[in-house]
This record gives structure tokens, C-alpha cells and sequence, in this order.
């Protein structure tokens, strides 16, 4: 049965009520994947790649105890699907790969990633070689399509400067504003901009970072010192990350329901993170 997934219309405008959140608004698409058969010529979670045939496939020979394990595709975003994507040179194409171990010093699993032109690629890799075991089940994301959706999303709370953080925190600010705050967040009415407002849950390109069992860290590049923002950030939550919450950046489905047999994997993290603990992670580049 076709699935059809939006997220539903903000409750207000919240860089209206507080201007000082409208420099910081950033797009975001959100790739909404759900179970299916991609083929190499669609965008995808956790199937096969547009591969040349002629190119090696790439192996992890890092803290492996036995052979080397051959890295898992992740995902497969097309520029046509995904227009905010950012390629180098002619690139169409980002693709995504790790080794499903975690290792050390951060315990996440290593993972590349791939520009590539299309168009290039005449011969496709038909049966590109799967690891012998996995660390975790949940590090082998089932094959999904995706349905992507592009928002507008604000700074997680913690990202926020202090003066934000305490008009955020005030109810009469947003009483003030002729903002009435749903009484369920009466008590702690930045809740009010956590889930409703601010930064959506589940796999997305852009954005903004979700935070919560780490601080905020910044990350810059190793290179030429410029300040990175995520590319990609992928929920272990769900395809849709729709166990992420209940408040209105959660995306309403339509046209039925889409199980999923096991729950896709987690994107090592822009952040340091703790060992088996962290639900979210998203990886970054360079860029404004």
C-alpha cells in the first residue's frame, strides 16, 4: 500500500514571536524512508549502491578481531531527490557506507562517504561481498525508499544563547507574545519549543543536530579550520522516527501502516557519544 508522510504545519511562527530565532532558521529535508526494494537508481537506506564494477569494494581491517569485514551501505541520496545536497565539481550522488563493529576510541562504527557523477557509472557492482557476523542487528538498516519532505527547522534548545534559553523558559514571554502555551508544558514552556518547534526527529539531510545525552560540541574542519553543519543525521528510533516524540514535528502517515522488521542504524555522531547509549548520531562536513 502507497504511504504518503508530512509533517504536519508548525502551531505558529515561532521566529515572529521571537525574532531572534529567524537568522538561525535552517532547511532541512526529512527523507521519511520506509520498507521496500530500491534499486541502485534510486536514493535509499540500506540498499544497493550505484557501484562501478571495476572499483574495489571497501574493507575495514581496523580493531577486527579475525578478517576484515566488508563495510554495509548506509545510504544512497540522489541530488535530483535531495536538492539540498551540496556536491562537488559534477557529483550527483552521495553515498554512505560503515563497518557494522563499533570501535574505539568513540565506539561507533567507521564510516565513509562517496561523491559520485552518475552518469560515470556504466557497470554496476551486481553482488557486492556482505560481512560473516555484526555487532548488532541494528547496524544492518533494512532496504527502505524514501518519500523526502523539505522543512524549516531552529537550533536544538541547548544550542541557543542564554538570553534565548530564559525567554524561552518564561511563560509570560509567550503570554506577552498572545502565545497560550498548551498546559502541558505550562510548567517548562521551552518544552513547548523542543518538541514543537525546533528541530524534527528521525533521518534528515541539513538542519539542525538534536542533542540531549550529549552538550552541544562544535566541530570544525580539520583542513581549513571553517565551522561543519550536519549533511546527514539518521534516527534508530524507526524509518520515520516517528517514536521521537508526539508533538507536531512528528510526521502524520497516510495511506497505512509500514512495519519494520528490525530498526535501521545510527549515523556515527558530530559528537562524542557513549557507548550504546546514543539514539540519535549525524555525521558533518564543511560548510556555512
Amino acid at each position: 500500500m502507497d504511504v504518503t508522510r508530512t509533517t504536519p504545519p508548525r502551531p505558529l511562527d515561532v521566529a515572529a514571536v521571537f525574532p531572534q530565532l529567524g537568522p538561525l532558521a535552517r532547511p532541512a529535508i526529512r527523507l521519511h524512508p520506509r520498507p521496500g526494494s530500491p534499486s541502485p537508481y534510486d536514493s535509499s537506506i540500506g540498499a544497493p549502491l550505484l557501484w562501478p564494477a571495476h572499483q574495489p569494494w571497501l574493507y575495514c581491517d581496523k580493531w577486527h578481531e579475525g578478517p576484515v569485514s566488508p563495510m554495509l551501505p548506509v545510504a544512497q541520496l540522489y541530488v535530483r531527490d535531495v536538492p539540498l545536497l551540496r556536491p562537488p565539481g559534477r557529483a550527483d550522488l552521495l553515498q554512505v557506507l560503515w563497518c557494522p563493529f563499533e570501535h574505539p576510541p568513540e565506539y561507533k562504527p567507521p564510516t565513509k562517504l562517496f561523491w559520485r557523477t552518475a552518469a560515470d557509472v556504466t557497470d554496476v557492482l551486481a553482488a557486492p561481498p556482505e560481512p560473516s557476523e555484526v555487532e548488532y542487528d541494528g547496524y544492518v538498516p533494512e532496504p527502505c525508499v524514501l518519500a523526502p519532505e523539505q522543512i524549516t527547522e531552529y537550533p536544538d534548545f541547548l544550542e541557543l544563547s542564554r538570553e534565548l534559553q530564559q525567554q524561552l523558559s518564561d511563560v509570560s514571554a509567550w503570554q506577552a507574545a498572545g502565545v497560550v502555551v498548551d498546559g502541558s508544558y505550562a510548567i517548562a514552556p521551552q518544552e513547548f519549543y523542543g518538541c514543537e518547534l525546533s528541530v524534527a526527529p528521525g533521518w534528515k539531510v541539513g538542519g539542525w543536530p538534536p542533542w540531549g545525552l550529549t552538550d552541544p560540541v562544535a566541530r570544525f574542519c580539520v583542513a581549513c579550520g571553517a565551522a561543519m553543519s550536519p549533511l546527514l543525521t539518521i534516527s534508530a528510533r524507526g524509518p520515520t522516527g516517528s517514536g521521537a516524540g508526539t508533538g507536531s514535528l512528528t510526521c502524520v502517515t497516510s495511506g497505512g501502516s509500514s512495519p519494520v522488521r528490525r530498526p535501521p542504524a545510527c549515523l556515527p555522531a558530530s559528537a562524542p557519544s557513549s557507548r550504546r547509549r546514543r539514539r540519535t548520531r549525524a555525521a558533518t562536513r564543511a560548510g556555512p
